[in-house]
């Protein structure tokens, strides 16, 4: 079966797309299309993250549940909406930590985090669809076991990644991540029922940054101008 994902990811995850969850994932979608049920994000954004961050370009991974499930939200980045979108509450919310953590002023109106992807920022949803207007609706058909082998492959086949993880979801979702080869960063979820319970404080982008620079990488540009996309 050939699935359209960036080079490296594709040799990487080879194994991974000849499973049968994998086969029986992909009839599912296209099950669900023909009987024309919506499903967000759109075919060709499915597999942005990875297409923008290839495998051997990963810095840094923070992970989310799953895609916005309203009409013209999910573009296949976790937290991220396109141009021209509203900003869900946790970006907001992560706006304002990276506001407080480095002092750069972050935009009001404009969540494409696109320019964090193509730095190495893996914005990694744990199911990589949904139904319309029902969050969590896919979060059993297959996609977990598949970003759980994109978490193990980054864990054993790289080192000196920084994994952000928001929320007890993700926290349970990089139990087997090893913190002796990467740098591991928790904190309740930026959700406004949350993010006043140590979200705001954990200084989790300055801290990445620091972590880049002491492993010889590249630190993460977390402005986002909404005037230079």
């Amino acid at each position: 079966m050939e699935v359209k994902i960036a080079p490296g990811w594709k040799l990487a995850l080879k194994e991974e797309f000849a499973k049968p969850y994998f086969k029986e994932l992909v009839e599912l979608l296209k099950n669900e299309k023909e009987s024309h049920q919506i499903v967000y994000p759109a075919g060709q954004n499915l597999f942005n993250a990875f297409n923008l961050t290839d495998f051997d370009k990963v810095k840094v991974i923070i992970l989310g549940q799953d895609p916005y499930h309203g009409a013209g939200q999910a573009h296949g980045l976790s937290f991220s909406v396109p141009p021209r979108t509203a900003l869900p509450p946790s970006l907001r919310n992560i706006y304002k930590e990276i506001e407080s953590d480095i002092g750069v002023k972050m935009p009001r109106n404009y969540g494409d985090l696109t320019s964090w992807a193509q730095q190495g920022v893996l914005l990694l949803n744990a199911t990589l669809t949904v139904r319309a207007n029902e969050p969590n609706s896919h979060a059993g058909i297959g996609w977990q076991k598949f970003t759980d082998a994109v978490v193990r492959l980054l864990n054993d086949k790289t080192e000196h990644l920084v994994f952000l993880l928001w929320g007890n979801f993700a926290k349970q979702k990089g139990e087997f991540i090893d913190n002796k080869k990467h740098l591991v960063l928790k904190a309740p979820h930026p959700s406004p029922f949350s993010a006043d319970k140590g979200f705001f404080g954990c200084k989790h982008f300055s801290l990445t940054n620091e972590y880049l620079m002491r492993n010889g990488k590249t630190p993460i540009n977390w402005m986002i101008n909404e005037y230079e996309q």
